[in-house]
């Protein structure tokens, strides 16, 4: 039988009810993330600024803006923890949440998630510290409901195919358990149109699995239906270049989705491409740093440029 708690070997990992692992370290303390004191509130505080700034700025521009952090799945399905000391109710998206609540630039997905946790598909992976399908698709469906978009018809119906994988916390422990993986067959209608040198240097090497910030793409969709609208979405690995996460449901729903994986924004570039709308998606753990927005796509392209001996991804 597991321990209730695998940390002290320094994988970060707790072992909760039914095999769902838990990431409770790591770069980012995870755990600082459900601490109450004044560190965090001058955190949060910064965090909300910004939100409310970056909108100001974006509305100058005739620009929609929506920011959208991906809670925690310590957040979401606290029930499955079996015993972790910590308090789910100090949880930063709750906290961001109130903070923003009559603000259109900030997006609550806590609470819809957490009302449809206990549904017969789970909406996180069990051993993995991102979403299912399930879970994206649903945090989709809300966000397209705050754009005023309407997602395609078909969309949640597409081919869908179920793969064993050894997943990221669960590479961790010693017997590295499995997990079936749903993937759907999301693209139809939208193509990749552009790559970020970054992302073409690495798919050059078969390495596109490495990489991490810096990546950057951009998909059309010429389909009849889909909202003629142009997006651009800096994000993470809940969104991703790869379009089986939420880029790829994007990609599908409007006209033209550019990806850049920062949680800094370029705003020379926004300016540049001129979006209808600016999303900005994030995990809850990375809410340990505030960004400067200084971030620059044309630099961080240029890191792939210099031949075969390619920068250690960012974590």
């Amino acid at each position: 039988m597991l321990p209730a708690m695998a940390e002290t070997d320094g994988t970060h990992v707790h072992v909760g009810r039914d095999g769902w692992l838990f990431l409770t370290g790591g770069s980012n303390r995870v755990m600082d993330r459900y601490r109450s004191g004044l560190a965090q509130w001058w955190l949060l505080r910064r965090w909300s600024r910004l939100i409310a700034a970056r909108a100001a700025r974006a509305e100058r521009l005739g620009i929609r803006t929506l920011h959208v952090i991906v809670p925690e799945k310590l957040s979401v399905y606290d029930h499955k923890t079996d015993g972790l000391r910590y308090r789910p109710t100090n949880a930063s998206v709750r906290i961001l949440a109130r903070r923003l609540a009559r603000h259109g630039a900030y997006l609550d997905l806590l609470a819809p998630l957490r009302a449809a946790r206990d549904g017969p598909t789970p909406l996180y992976l069990r051993t993995d510290t991102h979403w299912t399908l399930e879970g994206c698709l649903l945090a989709y469906r809300e966000i397209m409901r705050a754009l005023g978009a309407t997602p395609p018809a078909d969309i949640g119906s597409r081919l869908r195919v179920v793969v064993p994988e050894v997943m990221d916390l669960g590479d961790k422990l010693p017997h590295r358990p499995r997990e079936g993986v749903e993937r759907m067959v999301i693209l139809q209608n939208a193509v990749r149109t552009a790559t970020g040198p970054l992302l073409a240097a690495y798919e050059a090497q078969g390495r596109e699995g490495e990489l991490h910030s810096g990546a950057h793409v951009v998909y059309r969709n010429e389909a009849a239906g889909a909202d003629p609208r142009r997006v651009v979405l800096f994000g993470d690995s809940c969104a991703h270049f790869a379009p089986f996460m939420l880029t790829g449901l994007l990609a599908e729903s409007f006209r033209e989705v550019h990806f850049i994986w920062s949680a800094s924004l370029d705003w020379p570039y926004i300016e540049a491409v001129k979006p209808d709308i600016l999303l900005f998606e994030m995990a809850e753990r990375f809410l340990a740093r505030v960004p400067d927005d200084r971030y620059d796509v044309t630099a961080a392209g240029r890191r792939g440029t210099g031949g075969p001996a390619l920068p250690a991804p960012d974590q």
